[in-house]
C-alpha cells in the first residue's frame, strides 16, 4: 500500500527521518556512557543525583522523541510511492537493525529507571560492552540502505 499523494513531499519525509535518527543515534551512543560513568560514583551521592537528572532529560526530552519522528517519518517513506523494492532483501536488514535499536532504546529507559532508584544490576564493563550496540545497528541499516547488498 503506498499514498500518492505523499510523492512530492519524498525529499522533505526523507530530511525528516534522516534528522530522527541522527538525534536518536545520538542518545543511544550517549545513554550507555553516561550509565558507565554512573556506574563510578556512590549511589545517593550528589554525582549520581546529577547523572539521574542528565539520565533523565536525555531520554525524556531528546531520545523518545527523536525514536517517534525516525518511527513517523520511516512509515511516512514506506508509504510513499516507489521508494522501498519490495522484492529486495535489504528491508528485511535494515528492519531488523531498527528493531535491535528500539529494543535497545527500550533497555536503557529500563536501566534508568533502576538507575534512578539506585538500584542498577549492570557492571560498568557490563554498560561499555552495551555502547557497541547501536555501532552494530547503524552499520547495519547504513549498509543495508546504500549498498542494499540483497
Amino acid at each position: 500500500m503506498t499514498i500518492d499523494a505523499l510523492a512530492p513531499w519524498y525529499p522533505w519525509i526523507k530530511a525528516a527521518h534522516l534528522l530522527g535518527a541522527f538525534a536518536w543515534m545520538a542518545g543511544l551512543f550517549y545513554l550507555p556512557r553516561l550509565y558507565v560513568y554512573h556506574c563510578q560514583v556512590a549511589p545517593g551521592s550528589a554525582q549520581s543525583e546529577l547523572f539521574k537528572v542528565m539520565e533523565r532529560r536525555l531520554l525524556r526530552a531528546i531520545m523518545n522523541p527523536a525514536m517517534i519522528w525516525t518511527w513517523t517519518f520511516g512509515v511516512l517513506l514506506v508509504l510513499t510511492p516507489g521508494i522501498v523494492d519490495w522484492r529486495g532483501g535489504w528491508w528485511h536488514g535494515k528492519l531488523l537493525g531498527i528493531l535491535a535499536m528500539t529494543w535497545f532504546h527500550h533497555d536503557l529507559s529500563i536501566a534508568r529507571k533502576r538507575f534512578a532508584r539506585d538500584a542498577n544490576t549492570r557492571s560498568e564493563r557490563g554498560w561499555r560492552i552495551a555502547n557497541e550496540v547501536p555501532t552494530l545497528a547503524l552499520i547495519l541499516i547504513v549498509v543495508m540502505v546504500i549498498v542494499k547488498p540483497f
